[in-house]
């Protein structure tokens, strides 16, 4: 809305209009009325979003967008409330972002790849702004963070500086670049350390901060954000800028100190694995992994019991969910072999897509928050593929791996190796070839079985003489939540902002249009038919139902419309496929690889009618599940 201009000639007009030769002045009630009369105010008032945030912690957030105040004030008017304490966070603008040196200013209504800034700070999730990529991005955000929330124990009383001091939790913020296709990139994770607002006069204070790239790039520098940080009520005393440097001093040494305890521990627990067996050297045994940021952390902090709220409601639709999330190994310069890269939660949310570390962390993370037993297991797939997955353990002893790239389940039946050869021994349906090593958030167990093959594997985790275990009090010092300062919180799941049946026509619209286009190349007329298009519905959604919960419905009501709907002598043919992504033109390129599709897509014969349907189902994260039918049905001539 461009209410600036719209007032102003509405302004021009009513004076024109109103002001009479002999009257030389118009009231500013008189200017008001002519405004309210036309629509604008209510409009205005309409636009303007106050965001409440009443969340308890058991509702799953949604990302909030930036409350976006004028640019030179600070706070301006939304209802806040008076007896807590808010951090006005503003971003304004960066630079140095080089990379983009080159790219030309985007022209009005071109597409162009934009940065989207994603915040993080207990249990608030917020995002900027989409702005279009340049070497000096226009970001223009404000962000309200509450410092300090009921909903995690801090009590009623207003917080005063040595409270929030002692308040260690950084606000994560992660950087996205999304291309004009829609592709999402990682480009920088950051955590700043908003504290020394409290001891800079006014409570007010600004930063640039540099970020640096991720991976392979951790040490190169992006680009630089300007910061500015604001108390919200005003603190009546500030802190001396020495107390606040001497706790954050304090805090580091502490966190430095745990860290080098625990990594003198691992080190002993490893030599003391290598001497059960020399062979244990050539095992995928992974104490530390290394996060977006290049920095090494246990791989036990990467997964905590995690509440989806009302997002998900059984552990089979969290494995869809997880399954949902695209797969992308994370991006190597040059050939040569995989660059490893766990990512923190936020990142990999944000991003949309992740390696199958960053899956089989997320499924487990949701499975504990289920109520289960669950562990990561790290292994090898064929060839000596390494690869992770869940494991979930029953209170009856059975053993289930949860596939978190395809969401399948497999029941494990250990075989024997000592039986002899004529015993039937049960056949392994999972890829999986050798494990090296479990986790969760509390435990770690390294294989120490004869040998590492997944097939005769016992999985008697108590039983030290096939596991053995790290002390659980070691990994709770630098693993529990609030253990170290340098250990990035989790952030809650957002509700998905798509509307599954506008995005579903979408697709649907453009897929014909590429159907019809593809046709007319190769002269032939396309024929549509609503209804037959209609009846694929129940189709779509009995295969998505079939992925959340392994049960297949609904079947038999579709076959009978299908065989209803298509006169005798003709013939039908139907071709379902899936995506995880929404681009029309990249998914129909993909169904032109399959004979089959493109037999029904390039039909010829007599009577030939065409019929597309596209279901869009939705996950929390704006992940989604496309599910696509081609179908045609034709006389048959012999």
């Amino acid at each position: 809305m461009d209410v600036h201009g719209r007032i102003r000639e509405i302004l021009a007009e009513t004076i024109r209009e109103e002001l009479a030769p002999d009257q030389q002045h118009l009231s500013t009630e008189d200017l008001i009325k002519a405004l309210r009369r036309r629509g604008i105010i209510d409009d205005v008032m309409k636009e303007l979003n106050f965001v409440t945030d009443s969340v308890e912690q058991e509702l799953p957030s949604s990302p909030k967008q930036p409350i976006c105040f004028d640019r030179q004030s600070t706070l301006k008017k939304t209802n806040i409330d008076p007896t807590r304490r808010y951090l006005y966070l503003q971003v304004l603008g960066g630079k140095a972002f080089l990379e983009h040196l080159q790219e030309p200013e985007p022209l009005p209504g071109q597409v162009c790849s934009t940065f989207t800034l994603c915040l993080h700070y207990r249990n608030q999730r917020f995002r900027s702004k989409p702005v279009p990529c340049a070497c000096e991005p226009d970001f223009h955000d404000g962000f309200l963070l509450e410092v300090h929330r009921e909903s995690l124990g801090d009590g009623t009383r207003m917080a005063d500086s040595t409270t929030m001091l002692s308040i260690s939790d950084p606000i994560h913020m992660v950087l996205i670049k999304t291309d004009i296709f829609g592709e999402t990139t990682l480009v920088a994770s950051y955590f700043l350390e908003w504290r020394s607002v409290l001891g800079s006069e006014n409570g007010v204070t600004s930063l640039t901060v540099e970020l640096m790239g991720v991976g392979t790039e951790s040490k190169v520098s992006v680009g630089i954000l300007n910061i500015k940080l604001e108390m919200y009520p005003p603190l009546n005393q500030t802190l001396s800028q020495e107390v606040v440097n001497t706790q954050l001093a304090l805090e580091r040494q502490k966190t430095a100190e745990k860290e080098r305890l625990f990594l003198v521990y691992a080190k002993q627990w490893w030599r003391e694995y290598l001497q059960i067996r020399p062979s244990h050297n050539s095992r995928l045994v992974k104490i530390f992994a290394q996060d977006e940021n290049g920095i090494n952390r246990p791989v036990c902090s990467y997964v905590k019991p995690l509440r989806a709220g009302r997002l998900l409601d059984t552990p089979r639709q969290a494995a869809r969910f997880v399954n949902v999330l695209g797969y992308e190994r994370a991006p190597v310069i040059g050939g040569g072999g995989k660059q490893e890269q766990w990512c923190t939660l936020l990142a990999f949310l944000c991003r949309n897509k992740g390696d199958c570390e960053d899956h089989a962390n997320l499924l487990c993370s949701l499975l504990l928050g289920y109520g289960l037993e669950a562990f990561v297991c790290v292994g090898t797939k064929a060839k000596g593929v390494p690869h992770a997955w869940v494991m979930t353990c029953g209170t009856d002893g059975t053993i289930t791996f949860w596939e978190s790239l395809t969401g399948h389940r497999y029941i494990h039946k250990p075989t024997n190796p000592d039986e002899p050869p004529v015993a039937e021994q049960p056949k392994p349906l999972y890829p999986y070839r050798t494990i090296g090593c479990v986790f969760n958030h509390q435990m770690f167990l390294g294989n120490c079985q004869p040998s590492d093959a997944v097939e005769t594997c016992v999985f008697d985790l108590n039983d030290e003489s096939k596991w053995k275990p790290m002390s659980e009090e070691a990994i709770k010092s630098v693993c529990a939540p609030g253990a170290t300062t340098s250990l990035p919180p989790f952030p809650p799941l957002c509700a998905s902002t798509i509307d599954a049946s506008v995005t579903s026509n979408e697709i649907e619209m453009q897929l014909r249009l590429l159907v019809s286009e593809h046709r007319k190349d190769l002269g032939l007329t396309t024929v549509w038919e609503d209804q037959l298009s209609y009846l694929l519905s129940p189709a779509l959604a009995s295969y998505e139902f079939e992925r959340t919960t392994s049960i297949s419905a609904g079947n038999e009501e579709f076959q009978d419309a299908i065989r209803r709907a298509v006169p005798d002598g003709h013939t039908f043919k139907g071709f379902p496929i899936h995506f995880v992504y929404r681009n029309a033109r990249r998914a129909f390129a993909t169904c032109l690889r399959s004979p089959f599709c493109e037999e029904i897509i390039c039909c010829r014969g007599d009577q030939v009618r065409l019929a597309v349907r596209v279901r869009v189902f939705t996950y929390p994260e704006s992940a989604c599940a496309v599910w696509i039918m081609f179908a045609c049905k034709y006389r048959s001539v012999l």
